[in-house]
């Protein structure tokens, strides 16, 4: 393996050949997307983001700019006001990184995501489903149940929106406990089919309420009808003829760095993150990346940091701090996970390399397989692997574990700590106190921090006059997506099957899109389609009412 980027080849182009399988939609999708099978008797096939630093390492500034500038989008679409009583909700575990960069980029929300991780003590606010997932049951844990109890706009947040279930659930159950009048979704790609978004549709007109979408690119996927029975055969056959490799014995150094997080900063927003709570990050990333830089061995020049699971975004924020204060340094970012993904090396195939080795914190459903993917073979001098304390167990040092894994492959492994946030009991305020610093005009730049909290001193963001429920509702509708809009299509595209001559990829002309002067520049990630790409129209999404 030479590149997790797979060396200017699209990184579906090896499912493509083998399960008929497609893509059609705006010309960025190569960039974003590759493909991948996976153990899963309800999807067979795996969307695997190149810029959302789960699977694949990129730039740190890339994972993070794409989302900070999709919440710069929400906030133009909300408005000023709306976006000031926002709330944002990120997925489990792949999007929580994602979610915090958007509601960094929306500047004054607050942020929470889903968790399979259940916590003594947080009763949960709310839980749901996503059907298609390897782990399927989240709950929602907020430290502050009002945090949800609002009216105002909630951002629900995924890596991409490709049937719509996890977000028709999710606002199923939060709109029967604390009904609002928008909902704004959020994802890298929108991959929808006609017939589900005209789905949401009906479900915003039956719940009274308007729900925008807002995504980066969209398209949809062409799957035979045979795709899963054929995905999970060629898996079982691959897995049969390629077993995981008997573990090479470590030969890399492991360090332990100390980062000295702040005392009581949450780690993420497993329990809630405030601005306030990004301010205090914002002031404490330099010196942390220093330290994690200072310890670097010396000529080390190709850098992954490595999170864990939900914990993306302290990794994510450190890592771009270090690729920012280490510029002769190519940092790379992604993150362990807990989905099994068949690993093919071959330049048209997402996933080139996977590393096992067994949970480390303890799960609540038991003892497992973890995974890290296009890690070996990928030649980094040296392995950031930031985890939370929960997981700092034996089983995370065993000869099994994940830093022996990594040792194996590179010659440095740098452990970093961050203490696992748990809340305390929520206290009062003194009257005529409080712990919330005052309102903010202007979000945050990602260098610069945010002046304004949100849902502290656990109060509500909201005067308890807006909690009463509402009589009757209001007209409704789910506002068409702001990606670009689609052309008519002359043909309808035929399903394609293995060895058929229709290509896999469909491209349609891109939205124009420049950043605000504020909003990160991540550098180019371009990949080359290769000879699966052919100009062909494309279908026109049905119009929202």
């Amino acid at each position: 393996m030479n590149n997790a980027v797979n060396d200017g080849v699209w990184s579906g182009s090896w499912v493509a050949e083998r399960l008929g399988v497609g893509l059609e939609g705006d010309d960025g999708l190569p960039d974003l997307l590759g493909l991948a099978l996976r153990r899963n008797p309800k999807r067979a096939h795996l969307l695997v983001s190149n810029v959302l630093g789960k699977h694949v390492p990129q730039s740190p500034s890339v994972v993070y700019g794409h989302g900070f500038r999709l919440g710069r989008r929400v906030r133009a679409l909300l408005g000023e006001t709306a976006a000031a009583s926002a709330v944002v909700l990120g997925y489990a575990e792949t999007a929580t990184g994602l979610g915090h960069a958007v509601a960094d980029g929306l500047g004054l929300a607050p942020y929470l995501h889903s968790t399979r991780r259940p916590v003594t003590g947080i009763a949960p606010a709310g839980g749901f489903e996503e059907s298609h997932s390897h782990a399927t049951s989240h709950l929602l844990l907020p430290a502050d149940p009002a945090l949800l109890a609002g009216d105002g706009p909630l951002v629900l947040v995924d890596d991409e929106f490709s049937t719509g279930n996890t977000v028709l659930n999710t606002i199923t159950d939060l709109h029967t406990r604390h009904p609002r009048e928008r909902y704004v979704v959020v994802a890298l790609v929108d991959m929808r089919s006609p017939e589900d978004t005209a789905r949401l549709q009906r479900f915003a007109d039956g719940i009274g309420a308007r729900v925008d979408l807002v995504a980066a690119a969209s398209g949809i996927v062409r799957l035979p009808d045979d795709v899963l029975a054929k995905g999970q055969e060629l898996v079982a056959r691959h897995e049969t003829a390629r077993p995981d490799a008997t573990p090479e014995p470590p030969r890399g150094r492991i360090t332990r760095v100390d980062l000295e997080w702040p005392h009581g900063l949450p780690d993420g927003g497993r329990h809630g993150f405030t601005p306030a709570h990004r301010a205090r990050l914002e002031a404490a990333l330099p010196a942390m990346a220093a330290r994690l830089a200072e310890a670097l061995p010396t000529g080390a020049r190709h850098v992954l940091v490595l999170g864990f699971e939900e914990l993306m975004y302290a990794p994510l924020r450190l890592a771009r701090e270090l690729e920012q204060i280490a510029p002769d340094a190519r940092v790379r970012f992604s993150t362990t996970t807990r989905s099994p993904v068949l690993a093919v090396d071959d330049p048209g195939y997402a996933i080139r390399t996977r590393l096992v080795f067994p949970a480390h914190d303890d799960p609540a459903d038991g003892p497992g397989e973890r995974y890290a993917y296009n890690v070996a073979g990928a030649g980094f001098d040296a392995v950031v692997a930031v985890v939370d304390s929960a997981a700092d167990t034996p089983a995370l040092h065993a000869p099994d574990g994940l830093t022996a894994r990594l040792a194996a492959h590179t010659p440095h492994v740098l452990l970093a700590v961050v203490p696992s946030h748990v809340p305390a009991p929520a206290s009062t305020t003194p009257k005529g106190r409080t712990c919330c610093p005052s309102p903010s005009a202007a979000p945050p730049s990602p260098r610069t921090r945010p002046t304004r909290s949100a849902g502290c001193c656990g109060t509500s963001r909201t005067s308890p006059s807006r909690h009463r429920p509402r009589s009757g509702r209001r007209p409704s509708r789910a506002a068409a997506p702001t990606t670009p809009s689609r052309s008519p299509s002359s043909t309808s595209p035929a399903s394609s099957t293995s060895g058929s001559s229709t290509p896999p990829w469909t491209p349609r002309p891109a939205a124009s899109h420049t950043p605000s002067e504020s909003s990160p520049r991540p550098s180019s990630t371009s990949t080359h389609p290769g000879p699966y790409w052919s100009p062909s129209p494309a279908r026109a999404p049905p119009s929202a009412s």
